[in-house]
């Protein structure tokens, strides 16, 4: 794990960056204390042909119905 202080995150910010990404743990210092950590996200596990699938297989949704119901549910003269 490596450690950064604000005033190397504020100036070598991108390298920073760089060293989240690649999988280091970045821990944020201020004044010598950690402040925060900086982490990759992680990758999607889904294709975007998988997700073009999922989304294809979602029912259509009748806007008119929806209002409905939202009405029947929650008093719109409350608002």
């Amino acid at each position: 794990m490596a450690d950064a202080s604000i005033r190397d995150l504020r100036h070598r910010g991108g390298e920073i960056v760089d060293l989240a990404a690649s999988g280091e743990d970045v821990t944020i210092t201020r004044d010598g204390k950690p402040v925060a950590q900086l982490r990759a996200v992680p990758a999607s596990t889904l294709s975007a042909t998988a997700l073009l699938a999922r989304w294809r297989a979602l029912p259509s949704v009748d806007p008119v119905g929806l209002r409905a119901d939202i009405d029947a549910t929650i008093d719109p003269a409350a608002w």
